[in-house]
């Protein structure tokens, strides 16, 4: 390759690597507490910047993740998500925290997380919980599982299916923090039985090798 084509070949890549990075710059501010009215700052990584005078510490607190959530419904479980949207402060800080509660036998049903890896810590009880892989070179996707007790750390890595589930006959809580301030979640049942509208029932059973009925039947249902 002549030297000027090098050359110009590696600028594409230094701009391809400033253009991809462009998105998670180096702070200027010490905060950005994020506020939903336009004429009250400028906008950054989804959510407008209030003006720095204006900002309370009230802005940087979120109080109640002490309290349960909810397991009475059909899978046993409950997320308290704190993220930018109820805590303003955690704006531009790429960091967010959830509570997991989990009735005895119950799940925390199969879902990823497309924008940030999961770090969780077992509060209370005792809880079965593992990964999988995406698609390996021999096309199999191995499970990464273990049983967790109170004080384990485990990681679920950026984008792949994981769960939790309570395999104790007391109820349990886990801390998660994740490596965004907007994680986003998709359930993997939900997104593929529930989506509205509703995916092909012809595409899901051949992806599933399921009887079109039971297709039907499951699509029919209300997924958590």
């Amino acid at each position: 390759m002549p030297p000027s084509n090098i050359l110009a070949y590696a600028g594409l890549l230094t701009v391809a690597f400033y253009v991809a990075y462009g998105t998670d710059p180096t702070q200027l501010q010490d905060f950005c507490v994020g506020v939903n009215n336009p004429s009250d700052g400028v906008f950054v990584n989804g959510l407008f910047c209030k003006d720095p005078m204006a900002v309370e510490v009230e802005d940087f607190v979120f109080e109640g993740l002490d309290k349960p959530g909810n397991t009475r419904n059909q899978v046993g479980s409950a997320v308290t998500r704190v993220t930018a949207a109820n805590l303003p402060g955690l704006n531009t800080l790429g960091i967010s925290l959830a509570r997991i509660d989990v009735a005895p036998y119950g799940v925390n049903t199969p879902h990823h997380h497309p924008r940030a890896t999961e770090v969780i810590t077992i509060i209370e009880g005792t809880f079965y919980a593992g990964f999988v892989t995406s698609n390996l070179q021999n096309g199999e996707n191995k499970l990464f599982a273990k049983v967790l007790k109170k004080g384990d750390v485990f990681v679920f890595p950026q984008g792949l299916i994981h769960f939790e589930t309570n395999i104790g006959n007391t109820p349990g809580v886990a801390l998660s923090a994740f490596s965004s301030q907007n994680p986003g979640v998709v359930t993997t049942a939900a997104a593929v039985f529930g989506a509205k509208p509703p995916i092909s029932i012809d595409v899901l059973t051949r992806a599933f090798q399921l009887d079109p009925r039971i297709v039907r039947n499951l699509q029919s249902r209300t997924f958590e």
